[in-house]
């Protein structure tokens, strides 16, 4: 007998968009349908605040803010909380999680791309890693999954996650580069350079990606009783540390 259901499959790592729509659109209509003709208890869908916003968009993000993703996988995560909410149509019982990068041992895209970055002695631009983002742990991930299907009381359609305090990127590879026993090597060099150059070759997008802003609110999930966690940085550093150990 099923009481709850937490939906934590997706695509998310260069696919096509048939695949994510295939994936994260129409099989979680399907499941959603399923649990709730079967289920009396919760569904909780692990989303992505790439349902409501692009890799470019800087800001705040919030349960509030109008959804507008702009990429084939934040489309499809935003289909599929559509679905989830038309499956429970009257019942307060479903919600999405929106996630902002997930961190922990075998994560991968952006943060392991960064960790790996992180984990050579190349020198890299301060004012290009000055862009500030929310990141959550999964088992932080996992102890707000646990807390919505455990509160009492309605669920909220949305709910948005994220650590107490948002980092700059450097000091997210900062924290990295002393897990693995490295200096930070973080060259003071303005970035109108490397922004000129990102639009003379086309690259504007990446270069927005690159330097945004994004900070997660979870003004809503702590007023309803969970807690953030604190020490990012302390954590980031004791993955590297993990990881450089494996690695021995």
């Amino acid at each position: 007998e099923v009481s709850h259901v937490v939906h934590c499959a997706a695509l998310n790592n260069d696919r096509n968009a048939s695949d994510y729509q295939a994936v994260n659109a129409t099989l979680t209509a399907r499941l959603a349908k399923a649990a709730a003709a079967r289920c009396g208890g919760r569904f909780i869908y692990l989303s992505s605040i790439r349902a409501v916003a692009g890799p470019g968009f800087s800001g705040t993000i919030n349960e509030a803010m109008a959804p507008a993703p702009q990429c084939a996988y934040g489309r499809s995560k935003r289909e599929g909380e559509i679905r989830l909410i038309e499956a429970y149509a009257g019942r307060p019982d479903a919600t999405a999680l929106r996630l902002p990068p997930v961190y922990g041992e075998g994560m991968r895209g952006n943060m392991a791309l960064m960790m790996r970055l992180a984990d050579t002695a190349l020198p890299l631009p301060a004012g290009v890693l000055a862009g500030v983002r929310s990141l959550i742990a999964s088992d932080t991930a996992a102890g707000a999954v646990l807390h919505l299907v455990s509160r009492p009381g309605p669920l909220h359609p949305a709910y948005v996650a994220g650590n107490s305090v948002p980092l700059a990127m450097s000091e997210i590879i900062a924290a990295f580069r002393r897990g693995f026993g490295r200096p930070p090597r973080l060259v003071p060099m303005p970035a109108m350079p490397l922004r000129l150059a990102a639009r003379l070759l086309g690259r504007q997008a990446s270069w927005q990606a690159l330097t945004a802003t994004q900070i997660c609110d979870p003004s809503l999930l702590v007023a309803e009783g969970w807690m953030p966690e604190a020490d990012t940085l302390g954590r980031l550093e004791e993955l590297a540390r993990k990881k450089a150990a494996q690695a021995r």
